[in-house]
């Protein structure tokens, strides 16, 4: 009897496991098609609208699982989530998309590669983690393919973007910020649960960008000045439903899905799922929208996804709890 509840035992493991590595496979594919849908969106629209509109959607699939686990947090909790707030979606959402509304969608899901790698090296300045030679050599390979990648913005065209290396180069600022937002959750998520974490820190990030967004419009009207109104009338259906993927799918569902499958799986086997990104991501943007890389590009996102899979299949990298929310 006691064996047969042992196997029994295992066997609820072992299915609950494979269910997290499918979440998280399915939250790096989500994340993967997420520059896809906002260069779709850009196209009709500016960068801010297209950010507040994005999370308005991403608030409105967050809201019932906010209601769901309602707490009360702590001074202390309060201001840390604030921060985790700021840098992880007005700071970091506006510095990307603008990165992305100046380069392509392959350039900047490249960039992306880099998170598992930055990740590291962040757990070694700040999480007391040390990273060995073999760590090294990857941050290394990885920064030689951001630099290949961003000189590859120079020698490809594409039939209607340029990569240029101001964008590739605030899609690669936006990383860093979200690393201080993942140091901030993952501070915070041992007090707190991950549904909690995620939901309040979207829905608080989100009133940070509509005032962001929606200020100066209403302050012109106050003062009586011209300010251009949030577009609405004119844009697409194609767009709105961009817009709603971009939020619904690939930032409020992956942050569930990551969340619960990373609670059930060892991170460093599930790491290598954040690679479906960028790889994902450029896929997209060559055979959807045209684009077409260079050599010094293809080069440089070989080495920088293969430097992330050889940090994530190690399991030598920190436990990247809350990457995208």
């Amino acid at each position: 009897m006691r064996e047969s509840t042992s196997n029994r035992d295992n066997q609820d493991r072992a299915s609950v496991g494979l269910l997290g590595y499918g979440a998280c496979a399915l939250a790096g594919t989500l994340w993967g098609t997420g520059f896809f849908w906002g260069r779709l969106a850009l196209n009709e629209m500016g960068v801010e609208p297209m950010v507040l509109y994005r999370f308005l959607f991403a608030a409105l699939g967050m809201l019932p699982v906010a209601l769901r686990n309602r707490i009360r947090l702590t001074a202390r909790q309060r201001r840390t989530l604030l921060l985790a707030a700021a840098f992880g979606i007005p700071i970091q959402f506006l510095l990307q998309f603008h990165g992305l509304a100046r380069t392509t969608v392959s350039h900047a899901s490249l960039m992306v590669g880099t998170m598992p790698v930055l990740l590291a090296a962040a757990a070694t300045a700040f999480a007391g983690e040390r990273l060995d030679g073999f760590g090294w050599l990857a941050l290394f390979l990885s920064t030689a393919g951001v630099a290949l990648v961003a000189l590859g913005g120079s020698h490809a065209t594409t039939g209607r973007e340029t990569p240029t290396l101001a964008g590739d180069l605030l899609v690669l600022a936006s990383l860093i910020t979200a690393l201080v937002w993942v140091l901030l959750s993952k501070k915070l998520m041992e007090t707190v649960s991950p549904k909690v974490v995620s939901s309040y820190t979207i829905l608080t990030g989100t009133a940070m960008l509509a005032a962001i967004v929606l200020g100066p419009p209403m302050l012109a009207l106050l003062t009586h000045r011209h300010a251009d109104a949030l577009p609405v009338e004119h844009v697409s259906l194609t767009a709105w439903t961009a817009l709603a993927i971009g939020g619904l799918f690939c930032t409020a569902a992956t942050t569930l899905l990551w969340n619960w499958g990373i609670h059930h799986v060892p991170a460093s086997r599930a790491g290598v799922f954040l690679n479906i990104e960028p790889a994902l991501g450029s896929i997209l943007g060559v055979e959807l929208l045209g684009e077409r890389l260079g050599p010094y590009a293809w080069a440089g996102g070989a080495l920088i996804i293969g430097a992330a899979v050889a940090m994530t299949v190690r399991g030598r990298e920190p436990e990247p709890a809350v990457i995208l929310e």
